[in-house]
């Protein structure tokens, strides 16, 4: 059962006993994906598929199904200087099992829960979290001047269209329906970055991979395919 906290965001009941004090490991084994070479990837059956730039021109960022979300979603509380920012996929058994946006090259050497105004990871417990539910199969990063224009052209559609159906369907199909940079408005460059949720619907948390200073490197979003940094089938 999951119990709702607040907007967008739910908190997973703890196994862990209370005592336990919470941190990010306990609410994903795959953070430490980013430290693997190439060869090692490969060896865990991990592909990294770069999907392209996104227009971050606020730097305030939204984490979420694009389709159940509105322009009531809020962004996430930590912001980065505004500029464009590559967006790759950790995909593994056929599915997307992390998404990655990079703001600078580097190792995380701390990670933080990503997390929305109202949102306190202090006062979770054991294997708690905060995330984004999945309810249309699908993850995204955007920034939040991209909601407003998405919405904007949601409201446009007749009553017998859906905004996946009629508008985003054909640019998933030449990514296999795994991905797309999807423009709201065509010749605005502002964009959105929408990708398969892992195995589908869910609740999903992500996390800021930050560097000594505590300057964000990257936010990912762990789909749950993966396990302790490993994407091959468990047997």
């Amino acid at each position: 059962m999951l119990r709702s906290v607040g907007l967008a965001a739910a908190v997973v009941p703890s196994l862990a006993t209370a005592a336990a004090q919470w941190d990010p490991s306990q609410a994903s084994s795959n953070l430490g994906v980013f430290t693997l070479s190439d060869a090692q990837l490969e060896e865990r059956k991990i592909t990294v598929t770069p999907i392209g730039e996104l227009e971050l021109p606020t730097g305030e960022i939204i984490a979420c199904d694009p389709l159940i979300s509105g322009t009531e979603m809020p962004a996430l509380s930590r912001r980065v200087k505004p500029g464009s920012y590559p967006v790759s996929l950790l995909e593994a058994q056929g599915r997307v099992g992390i998404s990655v946006l990079r703001f600078k090259p580097g190792t995380p050497v701390r990670w933080e829960l990503a997390t929305v105004p109202g949102q306190d990871a202090s006062t979770l417990k054991g294997d708690e979290i905060f995330g984004y539910p999945v309810d249309a199969g699908l993850g995204s990063f955007m920034d939040k001047t991209a909601m407003a224009l998405m919405s904007g052209e949601q409201d446009k559609l007749q009553a017998e269209q859906n905004y996946y159906d009629d508008v985003l369907a054909a640019e998933f199909a030449p990514n296999q329906d795994r991905f797309v940079m999807h423009h709201p408005v065509a010749g605005n460059p502002l964009n959105i970055a929408m990708f398969w949720s892992g195995w589908g619907d869910g609740l999903y948390p992500s996390f800021w991979g930050l560097d000594a200073a505590g300057e964000p490197l990257l936010l990912t979003t762990d789909f749950g395919v993966l396990e302790n940094a490993d994407g091959r089938e468990s047997k």
